[in-house]
């Protein structure tokens, strides 16, 4: 991901696991890495959420809204989240399998911002 893409992008879906109620390292150093760059740039873009949790994501969904509030995106569809309920150590470390049901939700998530952005929906 480069400053270019965030740029060049109609809109965004971010998708991250909740990590101890907050968004993963990884999703949290792009927007550290970037934020700036964009800022006061890529206001009013849509943009939805996936977050993968083992309990609520509540945590994670917060701190992504704040970021996008200060970017001024503009929150198209209801958050996703998908709730694992990893609870145990060994539940947390497992590997996890996204039902199809829900990688169908999500993928129509997907085309739906996609289709909107198309359109001029959004």
């Amino acid at each position: 991901m480069t400053t270019h893409d965030l740029l060049d992008a109609a809109g965004y879906v971010f998708v991250c696991p909740e990590n101890l109620a907050s968004i993963s390292g990884e999703m949290k150093e792009m927007f550290d890495t970037h934020y700036y760059a964009v800022l006061g740039k890529i206001e009013g873009r849509p943009y939805a959420s996936i977050i993968a949790a083992g309990s609520d994501g509540e945590g994670a969904q917060r701190q992504l809204d704040r970021i996008a509030t200060g970017w001024r995106l503009k929150r198209v569809a209801d958050p996703k989240v998908v709730n694992f309920g990893a609870q145990k150590a060994e539940e947390i470390w497992a590997e996890k399998t996204v039902p199809p049901q829900i990688e169908r939700e999500c993928e129509e998530l997907g085309l739906s911002i996609s289709e909107g952005i198309s359109l001029g929906v959004f």
